[in-house]
């Protein structure tokens, strides 16, 4: 068995390229994406039904706020760079179908994540996202500037040491959400892929996730597995 984990960008052209260099070139058995059905459903169907207020009742009103303001500074990043959120996941979906390859969706149930996130989230942190996105949007070059980012190109795949400071602000403003988001999502996903591994051991498998995921999903893994 081997194990290739692939950070992404959820917004990068370069995301697109390397999933389907690796997947051409390496030829793994399993592509493991940072999915779960409902979110690999609705990113595969072109016409996006509407949310029913039952629905947002079941996640939480706060989790549903705080998700659709992410939506929308996504999708402005998305238009500015011509990259539509999720084309990379799309990408690896469309590539697994065309040469039968099998697909894990090991993320964590999205209305599991959503309610967690409405049951932890301070109105404070909130209100600190929503204005920290809406400067984000209206004052990118001074954002970017006091994260250390100035050159920063949203058509890549941040280098390590970026994704790290881009983090850092997470877990310091928005501690329950860097909780809910990143470091549980980090150890369901890997618990899903030692579940997997044990399963195939003679498989070879590619794990997509963003980014951000990457290095902490890496630290739980080398605990009882050599990941590549």
């Amino acid at each position: 068995m081997q194990l290739r984990l692939l950070g992404t960008s959820h917004v990068s052209q370069q995301s697109i390229d390397e999933i389907t260099s690796v997947i051409t070139s390496w030829q793994p058995d399993i592509v493991a994406v940072e999915l779960d059905v409902q979110r690999a459903t609705g990113l595969l169907q072109e016409k996006k039904s509407k949310v029913k207020i039952s629905d947002i009742l079941k996640i939480g009103l706060k989790g549903w706020i705080f998700v659709k303001i992410g939506q929308f500074a996504q999708q402005k990043i998305g238009n500015m760079v011509g990259v539509a959120p999720g084309s990379e996941m799309k990408t690896a979906l469309l590539l697994a179908k065309k040469h039968k390859l099998q697909v894990a969706f090991i993320d964590q149930p999205i209305q599991i994540t959503l309610k967690n996130l409405s049951k932890r989230i301070s109105w404070k942190e909130k209100f600190r996202f929503g204005s920290d996105i809406v400067k984000g949007l209206f004052r990118p070059r001074k954002q970017m500037k006091n994260l250390g980012l100035k050159n920063f190109d949203l058509r890549k795949v941040p280098e390590q040491n970026i994704i790290e400071k881009m983090m850092l602000p997470l877990k310091e403003r928005y501690p329950s959400v860097y909780k809910t988001l990143v470091s549980d999502r980090n150890t369901y996903m890997v618990k899903a892929l030692i579940k997997l591994m044990r399963s195939f051991p003679d498989k070879k498998i590619l794990c997509i996730v963003g980014a951000g995921h990457k290095k902490g999903m890496e630290k739980l893994l080398l605990k009882v597995e050599i990941v590549r």
